[in-house]
């Protein structure tokens, strides 16, 4: 009997002994995923379940502190940017203390009151207003100062364009269709002798003019530009009637001096005038044309005119007396 009590009295103790091991087991497992639940943060478990609290704010204050340093360490990064280009918004200034320099004179008033200084610009102003413009050429040829015309100057039935005889600014007759047919029936004939001729330039107007000759002064200065490029208002591709000749497949000879000494060239030379086509600026004229020589510039007169000054060996400048 006494065996039976103690197997008896074991048994329940063994029987509340598992189940006290049980609950423990839950109650550890019920902890250990609470702290899991809390990012395993054992202060804020603590605090959920109401214990440590005094030590509870400081470790917020810590996390939200540290939490806050990455950003506010990045903030303290970008001023330091602006910073950096205050620099050189301070040396703007700098570039303005020159001219603060320069408005010194503007300081020196007495200055305004100095007569010399009045009858200066006086002394400009009035040749533009009594002096007439001169009548004698530059060097380069102009008459500086000329006003263009409101009309062409036609001298015995030719119009004549040079640098003493502008055109009007508004002059404009495009390419002449008399002289177009002309150079068509003189490149006919070329061809029969294997030469293929072209205009590769005819008439320009005003404005392209202002163009070409500012790109040539650009290039070369303006007296160079004066021996072959004509200021615009005095070209005489402005006629209409001018051709620039060359020969087709050989564009290296174009507007080139070498084009006279070409098969091509030659020819054009000694037959142009049976078409009314006069080579304009000649070899040693150029103290009467203006312009240096240009083997390829040819000027159309009419057939009985151009034979004229072939056979005489003369410029339009002579033929007209204007030389």
């Amino acid at each position: 009997m006494n065996r039976k009590r103690k197997y008896n009295s074991r048994k329940k103790s063994n029987k509340a002994l598992t189940i006290t091991l049980l609950l423990t087991s839950l109650i550890m497992t019920a902890i250990v995923f609470w702290i899991a639940m809390n990012d395993w943060d054992v202060n804020r478990t603590l605090r959920q379940v109401g214990i440590g609290e005094t030590q509870a704010p400081p470790m917020e204050e810590q996390e939200t502190e540290d939490a806050g340093e990455p950003e506010e360490t990045e903030p303290e990064t970008e001023p330091e940017t602006p910073e950096e280009e205050i620099p050189p918004v301070e040396e703007k200034p700098i570039e303005e203390e020159p001219p603060a320099e320069v408005k010194e004179p503007e300081t020196k008033e007495p200055e305004k009151n100095v007569t010399p200084v009045k009858p200066a610009p006086k002394k400009e102003e009035k040749p533009k207003v009594t002096a007439k413009p001169p009548t004698s050429p530059n060097k380069s040829g102009y008459i500086e100062g000329q006003q263009l015309p409101d009309k062409p100057t036609v001298i015995n039935g030719i119009l004549i364009a040079n640098k003493k005889y502008p055109l009007p600014r508004t002059y404009a007759p495009g390419e002449s269709t008399e002289a177009r047919a002309a150079f068509d029936e003189m490149a006919a004939e070329a061809k029969l002798s294997g030469i293929n001729l072209t205009a590769f330039s005819t008439y320009r107007s005003y404005d392209y003019q202002v163009t070409l000759y500012e790109r040539y002064v650009n290039k070369d200065g303006v007296e160079a530009a004066d021996r072959y490029s004509a200021r615009p208002g005095y070209s005489e591709h402005q006629t209409g009637l001018a051709f620039d000749i060359g020969e087709v497949n050989y564009e290296k000879y174009w507007a080139s001096f070498k084009f006279g000494e070409t098969e091509a060239g030659k020819w054009v030379a000694a037959n142009a005038y049976r078409y009314g086509f006069i080579l304009r600026y000649p070899v040693g004229k150029e103290d009467i044309t203006g312009y240096r020589h240009e083997s390829w510039h040819f000027r159309y007169v009419g057939k009985e005119i151009a034979e004229e000054i072939f056979k005489r060996n003369i410029t339009l400048e002579e033929y007209l007396g204007l030389k």
